[in-house]
């Protein structure tokens, strides 16, 4: 079989891909996976087509350049059109292989980011009104953010158990993160104070350190899903007017805001280097 129409019926589209989202361990990845080839076959049904050939793929790489996508948005779009011509078992395998060797875009060096400057992750805490149980928990996950550098979706899975104090510092240890890694990271005394604040009136100390609060300002439910987060951060980045620039969008998974999480870290390591220096001396 030389070609693949993926758009005979729905209950077919959908069988292929569940067959490459299947491939994939990672949440994150099988929402990405699933949005690229939804738009996938969006832009298939839009005119004729020959089929699901190397042909189609490379027309296919054309148009996302032309919406001026990022690199790293045309490479996870390419990957899942990548998958679903290699796990679908469909294709003769030398028509799997063209489509494998259509070429994606280029990533040539290192995106540096936008960071917020102190003042302005400064302003992006203060923004939540603390003077309500919502305030102090969306204040202290946006301290995590900012000073420990999680992800949202490591907020939203953050237990009062990864919380722990080594050598005299809080840390976050053995947090699950991405793909499975495990993370252990500094805790800045200010992040431990802002979570405190919050955990305190809202009269939890175990199991997930961030719940949803409700009307009437009461935590309800166990936890807090990771879109919450997203919707929250979007909220106040807005309302002191850095949405663009911190560029807090549906496709930026991780939330790497500001400067100050590098220099919290860089102050915990000049500490420690300082007291490994202090010990040498002593034992001279």
């Amino acid at each position: 079989m030389n070609d693949l129409t993926v758009v005979e019926t729905p209950a077919n589209w959908e069988r292929l891909k569940a067959m490459v989202l299947d491939s994939v361990s990672s949440p994150i990845t099988k929402r990405v996976y699933n949005m690229a080839l939804e738009e996938f076959l969006a832009w298939f049904r839009q005119m004729p087509r020959p089929g699901f050939t190397k042909a189609t793929v490379s027309a296919w790489r054309v148009s996302l350049e032309e919406r001026k996508l990022g690199s790293s948005s045309i490479i996870i779009r390419m990957s899942a059109i990548r998958k679903l011509a290699a796990d679908n078992g469909l294709l003769a395998p030398e028509l799997a292989a063209g489509i494998a060797r259509v070429k994606s875009a280029k990533s040539v060096g290192i995106r540096t980011g936008n960071w917020l400057s102190a003042r302005q992750a400064q302003a992006l805490l203060n923004a939540p009104d603390i003077a309500t149980l919502r305030g102090l928990r969306d204040r202290a996950i946006l301290a995590a953010l900012l000073g420990c550098g999680l992800r949202r979706s490591e907020v939203a899975a953050l237990t009062f158990e990864h919380i722990q104090q080594r050598d005299g510092r809080w840390c976050i240890v053995d947090l699950v993160g991405k793909h499975g890694r495990i993370r252990t990271m500094p805790m800045p005394n200010w992040v431990k104070t802002a979570m405190d604040a919050w955990a305190a009136p809202a009269g939890i100390a175990d199991g997930h350190v961030f719940r949803a609060v409700i009307r009437g300002d009461r935590v309800a439910g166990d936890r807090l899903g990771e879109k919450v987060v997203w919707q929250m951060l979007r909220q106040y980045a807005a309302e002191i007017g850095i949405l663009q620039q911190s560029r807090l969008c549906a496709d930026a998974e991780a939330v790497r805001l500001s400067t100050w999480d590098r220099l919290q870290r860089w102050a915990m390591d000049e500490g420690i280097r300082r007291g490994r220096a202090m010990t040498q001396q002593r034992w001279r």
